[in-house]
């Protein structure tokens, strides 16, 4: 997806409850890699999730020109040959602040962060409020002109629901190696989606059911290297 993303204008949901999970495999390091993003426009309000360019990962929520939620992992993750399942939790009305912006890799949560800046209760993203969502690429409030050098799939995102990482994923009983599961156990929500990146004509087809697919800008290439 290195000069390719996709995107679509989500409508209204759940702003302070959410969960995008997906499997990422890098192609480059040393610049940022937007995953997944959306803002109003501007630099005053947007979300944004993504490896950083020092190959950390990195989670921010902009909301009236002000950090509120914003997170840099301490662990950087640089291995180019392995796919990393990232995922990122908005819930903001969780009475317990820590809990309230959540990464995990590969089944585990990151506890150690450079930046930590967590949400006030009830804050709100930008994410599910009515705009332009897109994956691979940043947007016109932050890092537009940069796009995700990553194979990804099985891209989840859930509206309205705050998931745990074994929802998507599990140990292999054999090697103890983290694998997808390829049909979790989960409610979508109304902007929610389940991108296969199965279909080499249609990569943004939602197979969640509630038909959000994303359009296709430029080329994405298909790969049969797979996490599984």
């Amino acid at each position: 997806m290195a000069s390719a993303y996709l995107n679509k204008t989500l409508g209204s949901g759940n702003r302070d409850k959410w969960t995008w999970s997906a499997w990422v495999k890098k192609h480059s390091n040393g610049s940022i890699l937007p995953l997944f993003h959306a803002d109003d426009g501007s630099s005053n309000y947007y979300t944004h999730i993504s490896f950083h360019d020092t190959d950390s990962l990195f989670f921010q929520n902009r909301y009236a020109n002000t950090n509120k939620g914003y997170k840099i992992t301490t662990q950087l993750f640089r291995d180019l040959n392995a796919w990393y399942h990232v995922q990122f939790v908005w819930d903001s009305n969780n009475s317990t602040a820590d809990d309230r912006q959540i990464i995990y890799v590969n089944g585990e949560r990151i506890t150690a962060y450079d930046v930590n800046i967590t949400p006030n209760l009830d804050q709100n993203s930008t994410i599910n409020d009515g705009y332009e969502h897109r994956i691979g690429r940043g947007g016109t409030g932050f890092n537009g002109s940069q796009y995700a050098d990553v194979t990804l799939t099985h891209v989840h995102f859930t509206d309205g629901y705050a998931y745990d990482a074994s929802t998507f994923g599990e140990s292999d009983s054999v090697s103890g190696i983290w694998k997808p599961k390829t049909a979790p156990s989960v409610t979508y929500g109304t902007n929610g989606f389940f991108l296969k990146m199965e279909n080499s004509g249609a990569m943004g087809t939602d197979s969640s059911g509630q038909s959000n697919t994303f359009t296709v800008n430029g080329t994405i290439t298909q790969t049969e290297d797979t996490p599984s």
